[in-house]
């Protein structure tokens, strides 16, 4: 299985709304007791074995609107088939403290997912969103993703990240994403 976070490498954008799923990755290895000790395929990465299987965890380094470059590499080097692939990015049409997991889909409006899908030539990508809310008011799509969390949307988000961690650890371990969905979808904080 390959677990993948969204996100753009470096502390210029650490703590910042495109980078959920960067943070997300770090509670489940946090979880896990692991840390992303490995470079290759243009990510940051570990590797684990479950239940005797190898599961790879991936921070992309191509920043995020070339994601997929890293992620068709890390899935052609271990090979993982598209379809054993979860991948969790911002989503700003979901409010703050929702999120949403889907088998597969378009990029919608994210550049990333959208990226991995061109890379990849599939939708047939399973995707866990987190929804950060739509609050850039005047300000353009790209400053706002690029802005820092703040306290308040990390007294939300942190509970969040902790209980899609879990969710996500749980599906490495039983494989089971209709539980996944079931688990996760809706409003978490």
């Amino acid at each position: 299985m390959l677990i993948v976070g969204l996100g753009n490498p470096g502390k210029k954008y650490e703590d910042t709304i495109h980078n959920m799923g960067f943070l997300t990755v770090d509670k489940l290895l946090d979880k896990l007791g692991a840390a992303t000790d490995k470079k290759g395929c243009d990510a940051l990465y570990c590797v684990q074995y479950i239940g005797g299987e190898k599961q790879i965890i991936a921070k992309p380094q191509t920043y995020m609107n070339l994601s997929g470059v890293s992620v068709k590499q890390l899935a052609a080097s271990n090979k993982i088939p598209y379809g054993e692939t979860l991948i969790i990015y911002d989503d700003i049409d979901l409010p703050l403290g929702s999120v949403r997991v889907r088998k597969e889909g378009s990029g919608g409006s994210h550049n990333g997912m959208k990226n991995i899908v061109a890379e990849c030539g599939t939708s047939a990508i399973a995707r866990v969103r987190i929804g950060v809310g739509d609050e850039r008011g005047s300000r353009d799509l790209k400053d706002y993703v690029l802005s820092k969390v703040g306290k308040e949307k990390h007294a939300v988000l942190d509970k969040v990240f902790d209980i899609v961690a879990d969710g996500i650890w749980q599906y490495m371990v039983d494989k089971d994403m209709d539980a996944l969905m079931r688990r996760l979808n809706g409003k978490l904080a």
